[in-house]
């Protein structure tokens, strides 16, 4: 066998949710407040966890740029990672927006906020870039982000996992597809 035909390493993806909002005031998609960084226990385990990446990737949002530096990672920011753009939704309370509970899975994966993007949208886009992950690649950035990845294996049913601050969701792409290791692990404080 010569070096060419031997098989690559598996990619591993290390999904991380950035820390929780500083003063959230409502839907928090494109807009651009501050994480609060101060659960020093999630983020000492998330670092361990995060050890072994080949490469570290953020979305430009501030909150995934503070908890990777919260994490003492340095990261390339990668545009296509940001969270869904719930375009005049920004920003607005959640007690005043429609309630989109009754749609059908799929359907509410398709529906698009005025002036924003579906999630259909967003995950094409961020599916395209994590095609060129490659090795462990550790990548903090927001819910939605979380669920468009795992939506390259289970489709629009992605919308139906919650998807905690400080979170770890891992993936392995092997030449039979994308799998799920786990899904929104948090660090349990004892």
């Amino acid at each position: 066998m010569t070096p060419q035909d031997a098989p690559s390493p598996p990619t591993r993806l290390l999904l991380v949710r950035h820390a929780p909002v500083l003063n959230p005031l409502g839907l928090t998609g494109r807009s651009d407040p501050q994480a609060n960084c101060a659960d020093l226990a999630a983020l000492s385990w998330l670092r361990v966890q995060l050890l072994k990446a080949d490469s570290v990737w953020t979305s430009p949002a501030q909150r995934t740029r503070m908890t990777a530096a919260a994490l003492n990672l340095v990261a390339t920011q990668v545009p296509d990672l940001w969270e869904q753009d719930f375009g005049a939704w920004e920003g607005k309370p959640f007690d005043s927006l429609p309630d989109l509970g009754p749609l059908p899975l799929p359907d509410l994966a398709a529906h698009r906020p005025p002036d924003g993007e579906s999630f259909l949208d967003m995950a094409a886009r961020v599916q395209a870039a994590l095609q060129h992950a490659r090795g462990t690649t550790a990548i903090i950035a927001h819910a939605g982000t979380v669920r468009a990845a795992l939506a390259m294996v289970i489709g629009p049913q992605a919308l139906a996992f919650a998807v905690a601050p400080l979170s770890l969701t891992i993936m392995t792409h092997s030449p039979a597809g994308w799998g799920i290791e786990a899904v929104n692990r948090v660090h349990h404080g004892l």
